[in-house]
């Protein structure tokens, strides 16, 4: 009966022109011509490409096949279909791995397999992951997570600082409650201004700027320039620049060289958007947080930090944030219940859909990428036939 019902369904999915494998005329290979192209102007794909058995390229990803029941595999085919006819969304991959191997991929829309994709908030996640690079080669320690965070600065004035300044340590950062008060119009007359915001003159403005810094102030607030912050103390701990220790410490390790990473008007790196990311490799930091921060077997991000990264810190206040969601550092953490079993998964998240999702004890790492506006009902399958089907062996 598995067979015949596999059987049928492939015939169906060939009637209803879906790009089933890799072996038919399907691509998600972007033409010469998108190649030069805006994301904006990028051609909608006419048909899905989903395959079951990815090819492997030469980007340093392990491929392998799909192994769930024939069951299992042809729900999450049907899901891809509905992605495609826009049943979740406006969303442009959906690719899953197990046990460090590729062995789901699939593309709709302007989705392409060799075209970096826009990350928006989950350059947070990917942020945090810098920072545990940084710390597991001994630019920072575990204990300078609890120090005030001007204590890595050495180019800012103290004298000008509004009270409290001391109170906002790396943790605060990293949980969203570093407690800064900016009055909007004030911060409008400067937040372009290059010269004074250039470099640690971020982090100086801020702390003039901001009303006092209490324990009542310190609630958690979402992006508040906080990834900022974390990014000037990046900028300021390691040798060089936050901009070289990006490229040649962590993507350059991970064999990401096709992306773009913008600057904020302080000339850092942005810390919590406008990065754009090749859905493969995006897998590449799912699979960090999977093997607990090793690479090739070595530790490349400090497991003691990435352990408390990626655990639910706190509780987020904000009303769009999922109530089950808990905050760690720029990652979030979710318990997911399939029948008397609940499973831990953690996530990079990013407006319009980009997630990077882990379920360790599955080992599963589960990429998104999208430009939906709502960016919620695509976790329903996710969470109801995706990771269930892992859950079963």
């Amino acid at each position: 009966m598995k067979n015949k019902t596999g059987v049928l369904l492939i015939i169906v999915l060939a009637l209803m022109n879906v790009g089933f494998t890799q072996e038919n005329s399907v691509s998600a290979e972007a033409t010469d011509a998108e190649m030069g192209m805006s994301f904006r102007d990028l051609p909608l794909l006419k048909k899905p490409y989903i395959s079951v058995k990815p090819t492997k390229r030469n980007d340093g990803v392990s491929v392998g096949k799909l192994k769930v029941s024939e069951r299992d595999k042809n729900s999450i085919i049907k899901v891809s279909q509905e992605i495609f006819e826009g049943k979740y969304g406006n969303y442009d991959a959906l690719l899953i791995s197990h046990k460090n191997k590729l062995v789901f991929e699939s593309y709709y829309n302007k989705g392409r397999v060799n075209l970096p994709h826009g990350q928006a908030s989950a350059v947070k996640g990917y942020t945090s992951l810098v920072l545990g690079r940084a710390i597991q080669m001994g630019y920072l320690s575990m204990d300078d997570l609890d120090r005030p965070l001007i204590h890595f600065l050495k180019d800012l004035d103290p004298k000008k600082f509004t009270q409290g300044a001391e109170k906002i340590t790396l943790h605060k950062a990293l949980t969203m409650h570093g407690g800064l008060t900016i009055d909007t119009e004030k911060w409008k007359e400067i937040e372009n201004d290059s010269v004074r915001l250039k470099g640690q003159g971020l982090v100086q403005t801020l702390l003039e700027y901001s009303e006092p810094i209490t324990d009542e102030s310190q609630t958690y607030l979402y992006g508040n320039f906080n990834p900022m912050m974390v990014m000037t103390v990046i900028d300021a701990v390691v040798p060089g620049s936050a901009e070289a220790f990006i490229k040649r410490e962590f993507l350059d390790k991970l064999g990401i060289t096709d992306y773009k990473w913008s600057k904020h008007v302080s000339g850092l790196p942005q810390a919590g958007w406008q990065a754009s990311i090749i859905s493969r490799d995006m897998l590449k930091f799912g699979h960090l947080v999977q093997n607990k921060g090793k690479l090739n077997g070595k530790q490349f991000i400090s497991a003691a930090y990435l352990e408390k990264a990626t655990r639910g810190i706190v509780r987020p206040t904000i009303d769009w944030m999922p109530k089950n969601y808990l905050y760690g550092y720029f990652w979030y953490y979710t318990p997911v219940k399939i029948g008397s079993k609940s499973y831990d998964a953690t996530l990079a998240w990013g407006g319009g859909g980009q997630r990077v999702m882990v379920v360790e004890e599955l080992d599963l790492t589960i990429i998104i990428s999208g430009y939906d506006r709502d960016d919620d009902k695509i976790m329903k399958p996710v969470f109801e036939i995706v990771i269930p089907a892992f859950a079963k062996e």
